[in-house]
C-alpha cells in the first residue's frame, strides 16, 4: 500500500470503541451496537483510506499511461496482493467482487455442476438461491445436510448424503445465526472422497478466525470486505488456479478480454477474466487496510475476545425463565436467542429506545428459521469493539421489555 494510507492502529484493542467513530451517536454518547454479524462498524484507518483514494490518490486502474492511473494500479494489485495474503493465498488466485454474494454467484455460474450440489440447513439465502437458480437452467440437484442436536452442520449425515455425482459441496464456514463453526477440512476431506470441491462462505469466519485455505483444503473461499470492518460494494472469491483457469468469464465488458473482434473475443486469465468493468477502487484499497486493521489486532485475540462475550451473554439469558437460546455453547461471536411471548421484533424496538442496536427477523436464513420453529430471533453479534458494558445495555433492556410483555 502507499505511504499516503498508513494510518497507524497500533492502538486499538479488543472492547476499544475509539478508533470507530459509528460507535458513537451525535452527543459523544456510547453506541451499544450489536449486530456487527450483518455489517461491521469502520475504523478511522479505513474511513481515511477510502477518503484518500477517492480524493487526492485518485485515478482509473489498468487503463492509464500516466503517473497516478500507474500509481493507483500498483496500490489496488498491492490490495489484491494484501488480502491474498490474509487467508493465505496466491495473488492471482484472489477475485475482487462485489461481495461474498457476488463471489458465490460467480462460482455458481461458472463453475460446471452437471450433477448434485450439496448445501446445509444453516445456510444463508445467498448460499442457497444461486444454486436454485442452478438447478433451474441446468438440471442440477441439490441435497441439504441436516443439522446435529446442538445445531452444528452434521458432517456425519453429509458423508451419507455425498455420492460421486455430487460436483460440489457449499457451506458457511461460521453460521450467521447460530455461531456455530464447522470443521472445514474434515469438510474438504469427505467432499474431496468423492471428488467434489468444496466452497466456503467465509462472511462470519474471516473477521474473527484465523483463515489458511491450503490447511482447510477448500476449494474457493467467499469473503465480504463490509463484515470485515472494510467498506461496502467489495469482496473477494479465493480459487484454486486450476479451477480458475478452467471457468468461463460470467460477465462482460472491459479489462476482462485479451483481444476482442466482431467475430471472436478472447478473454484474460484469471483474476482479471472475472473483473469486468472499472472495479470498486477506493473499496478495495480500504479493504486491505481493513486486513491490516484485523491483523494489527489479531484474529487470535479478536476471537478469545468475541468467545468470551458469548459465553457471558449466554450465562446472562440461561437466567431467563422459558428463553430459548439457540447454537452450541462454543458459538463465536453470534447469540441468537428467543424471549418467552416477545416477538424479536418487538425487542428490536424497544432496545432501540435504550440505545442498544440488535439484528431481529429471520436473518436472511428461513429455511433454518423452519427447522427451528420459530419466525425469527434476536440476534447479538460482536466485533472487536463489543465489551460488557454492551451486554449489561442489553440486558436492562430485556428486563424492560419482559416487564412491558409481562
Amino acid at each position: 500500500m502507499t505511504e499516503q494510507l498508513k494510518i497507524s492502529a497500533s492502538a486499538a484493542t479488543p472492547g476499544d470503541k475509539a478508533e470507530f467513530p459509528g460507535m458513537f451517536t451525535e452527543d459523544g454518547t456510547p453506541w451499544h451496537y450489536l449486530d456487527s454479524a450483518a455489517t461491521a462498524q469502520k475504523p478511522q484507518i479505513v474511513l481515511d483510506s477510502v477518503a484518500w483514494a477517492l480524493g487526492e490518490g485518485y485515478a482509473t486502474v489498468h487503463r492509464g499511461v500516466y503517473s497516478r492511473s500507474a500509481r493507483m494500479t500498483m496500490g489496488y494489485e498491492a490490495a489484491r496482493r494484501r488480502v491474498a495474503a490474509f487467508i493465505s493465498a496466491p495473488q492471482d488466485e484472489l477475485i475482487f467482487t462485489r461481495g461474498a454474494t457476488e463471489a458465490i454467484n460467480l462460482v455458481a455460474y461458472s463453475y460446471p455442476k452437471k450433477g448434485r450440489v450439496l448445501l446445509s440447513q444453516l445456510e444463508h439465502h445467498s448460499n442457497i438461491v444461486p444454486w436454485q437458480m442452478v438447478a433451474e437452467r441446468t438440471g442440477a440437484q441439490i441435497d441439504v445436510c441436516p443439522l446435529t442436536e446442538d445445531h452444528r452442520i452434521d458432517l456425519g449425515a453429509l458423508e451419507a448424503l455425498l455420492t460421486p455425482r455430487t460436483r460440489l459441496v457449499s457451506l458457511a464456514h461460521v453460521s450467521n445465526v447460530l455461531g456455530s463453526v464447522l470443521d472445514a477440512r474434515e469438510a474438504a476431506d469427505l467432499a474431496h472422497s468423492v471428488g467434489a470441491k468444496l466452497l466456503l462462505d467465509g462472511c462470519q469466519a474471516a473477521p474473527r478466525l484465523p483463515v489458511f485455505v491450503d490447511e482447510i483444503g477448500c476449494d474457493f473461499y467467499a469473503m465480504s470486505a463490509h463484515k470485515m470492518y472494510g467498506p461496502t460494494g467489495v469482496g473477494a472469491l479465493w480459487g484454486r488456479k486450476e479451477l480458475l483457469d478452467s471457468m468461463p468469464p460470467w460477465q462482460g465488458g472491459g479489462s476482462m478480454i485479451d483481444k476482442v473482434t466482431f467475430a471472436e473475443t478472447s478473454y484474460a486469465p484469471p483474476p482479471q477474466r472475472f473483473e469486468a468493468g472499472t472495479p470498486a477502487i477506493a473499496e478495495a484499497y480500504a479493504f486491505a487496510e481493513a486486513c491490516d486493521f484485523i491483523d494489527q489486532i489479531g484474529r487470535e485475540e479478536i476471537e478469545a475476545h468475541e468467545r468470551a462475550l458469548v459465553r457471558q451473554l449466554r450465562e446472562e439469558l440461561s437466567r431467563i425463565q422459558g428463553v430459548r437460546v439457540f447454537g452450541p455453547e462454543d458459538a463465536l461471536g453470534i447469540v441468537s436467542f428467543e424471549l418467552p411471548g416477545v416477538h424479536p421484533h418487538d425487542l428490536g424496538t424497544i432496545l432501540d429506545e435504550e440505545n442498544v442496536a440488535i439484528r431481529a427477523g429471520h436473518h436472511c436464513c428461513q429455511p433454518l428459521m423452519d427447522h427451528l420453529g420459530v419466525p425469527g430471533t434476536a440476534r447479538a453479534s460482536f466485533g472487536v469493539y463489543s465489551d460488557e458494558a454492551d451486554i449489561a445495555a442489553l440486558m436492562r433492556g430485556i428486563d424492560r421489555t419482559l416487564k412491558i410483555f409481562a
